[in-house]
């Protein structure tokens, strides 16, 4: 079985590795426990232990994905799976940070280039989102997500139903049976905007 590779000598014993991944788990089951009594001596609802425990284990990833980068920093996958867990905690200034790492190693990554731009939002940033949206419809013409992602901001944050309908319908070009998050078909949201305006 292969063993986990270092910088130092090139390989540490898989025993090494077991140790450092429990120890973070530790520190993450920790953290929420203490977040948890914090939280509850402060008069405010206790935590749902599943909730605690999907936190302890996102928190013990984090520390595990941020103890890697510091020996590889140019590890765009790595960079991306940290702003992913950070999207998961609802951290959008982290994982903001996370996701341009990993695009100034990797530019043309337009999934990633979405995920930034659902943080910018997140983050009170809408025209940053925009932006982001527009660089990875730039990177990959055919990515559908950017798409109907652009036309949400749009409508909601800029009152620019027009705007959403127009990358609605770019979507519609690419996919004709695109269906939004809600379930509704983005042809039937595009005509119940057009009928509408």
């Amino acid at each position: 079985m292969p063993e986990s590779k270092t910088s130092r000598d090139g390989w540490v014993k898989k025993e090494t590795t077991l140790v450092i991944a429990f120890v973070a788990l530790v520190i993450g089951f920790m953290g929420g426990v203490a977040f948890s009594v914090y939280r509850t001596n402060s008069g405010t609802v206790e935590m749902d232990p599943a909730v605690q425990q999907r936190e302890s284990e996102l928190a013990a990833r984090i520390f595990t994905l941020e103890e890697q980068l510091k020996k590889n920093p140019d590890n765009a996958h790595q960079w991306t799976a940290l702003g992913n867990l950070y999207f998961d905690l609802h951290e959008p200034d982290k994982a903001v940070q996370a996701y341009q790492e990993a695009l100034r190693i990797e530019p043309g990554n337009a999934d990633v280039w979405t995920d930034l731009g659902v943080m910018y939002r997140r983050s009170g940033q809408s025209d940053k989102a925009i932006e982001a949206f527009d660089k990875a419809i730039a990177t990959n013409p055919k990515h559908e997500i950017s798409r109907l992602n652009k036309g949400i901001v749009l409508l909601h944050d800029f009152d620019d139903s027009q705007g959403a309908v127009r990358a609605w319908e770019e979507l519609l070009a690419i996919n004709p049976v695109a269906v939004a998050p809600n379930g509704q078909t983005v042809e039937e949201l595009v005509q119940n905007f057009k009928d509408n305006n």
